[in-house]
């Protein structure tokens, strides 16, 4: 079989999906979350104020980054974090939003990266004329992609990978939407080919950790820890908010 040129190997690495269900988007508990509603875009222009457009998924670190940073001129807010169930909405769901914030900010930012939509974002993002966050997913931009596709380059293709976000969400996320709470036997289907369960932590929380060992061992995995903080997320904020243009 011919090997995989490097851009296939790392679109392809995000976490496995469950087939579609017919639970719509708004019904999200994880989207109706008040985190995620802080900080809207007010319906008058904001001049010299930026806002990012993200994934639900990662409301709380950048609400984190933006206060230790201090961006007291950047605006939030998110699409439902289950989207990632369903990456051909993606595209969709970004458009609306930009459309609608769009006179209201003097720039708007795009917090996903390609994440299974096989480049479709990117192209969308481009016609809207909006940058998003580099790299295939999450997993790589917290590693930092160049970290990450090292990694990959070095072998690391049977690994699965949780963020903090997914180790606190994986039953709503992972175990019931793929049906193993019902069918366990379905276990070795989705995660037969993986060997290990990578949790790339944001914040040091030993009881993270512990439910990120856990969700390995259901899984039938082997554990690894890693500490990635914010990595190039972190990096790619700072360098948004840096190029805001002066409300006068």
């Amino acid at each position: 079989m011919a090997r995989r040129g490097r851009a296939s190997r790392l679109q392809g690495r995000v976490a496995v999906r469950p087939p579609p269900t017919s639970t719509p988007l708004d019904e999200n508990p994880v989207a109706k979350d008040p985190l995620t509603q802080r900080r809207q875009a007010a319906a008058e222009f904001k001049p010299g104020r930026i806002l990012l457009i993200a994934c639900g998924a990662l409301a709380r670190e950048i609400l984190d980054i933006n206060a230790s940073n201090q961006f007291n001129h950047i605006d939030l807010t998110c699409l439902p974090a289950n989207l990632h169930l369903y990456p051909d909405q993606i595209p969709a769901a970004v458009t609306v939003a930009v459309t609608k914030h769009r006179a209201c900010y003097s720039q708007i930012f795009v917090v996903y990266a390609d994440c299974g939509t096989g480049g479709a974002l990117a192209r969308r993002c481009a016609e809207l004329g909006v940058e998003m966050v580099s790299g295939p997913h999450c997993y790589s931009f917290f590693e930092g992609n160049q970290a990450f596709e090292d990694k990959t380059e070095a072998g690391e293709i049977t690994a699965f990978y949780l963020t903090d976000f997914l180790v606190k969400q994986f039953d709503a996320f992972i175990w019931r939407p793929m049906g193993l709470d019902k069918n366990p036997e379905l276990r070795e289907m989705f995660f037969g080919n993986y060997t290990k369960l990578v949790y790339q932590s944001q914040v040091s929380d030993p009881a993270l950790v512990q439910r990120a060992a856990d969700c390995a061992t259901r899984l039938g995995l082997a554990f690894e820890h890693r500490h990635t903080g914010y990595g190039d997320l972190e990096i790619t904020l700072r360098d948004w908010a840096g190029s805001a243009p002066s409300s006068g």
